[in-house]
């Protein structure tokens, strides 16, 4: 059975003041939404947080350093 035929079945039961029934209908759509969505495990890459594991694109390289010996900051006009 689909969610949205729990869900048609469960507001049945609620007009039809069938409130156990419509408990137990809710119930069953939380345990079909639980087994469809799944969260990482808490501290997998830190502490407080849940991000996925960072992987780069295929192909991808990393930018070249910047030659420290050159610098493109251009000097304050006037003092301070």
């Amino acid at each position: 059975m689909d969610r949205a035929e729990l869900e048609r079945r469960m507001i049945q039961a609620v007009a039809d003041e069938d409130f156990e029934l419509a408990a137990r209908l809710r119930d069953q759509i939380g345990a079909l939404e639980s087994t469809m969505f799944k969260r990482q495990v808490p501290g997998r890459m830190g502490l407080g947080t849940d991000q996925q594991v960072f992987a780069p694109p295929k192909g991808w390289k990393p930018p070249k350093k910047p030659d420290l010996g050159v610098s493109n900051i251009n000097p304050r006009k006037g003092g301070r």
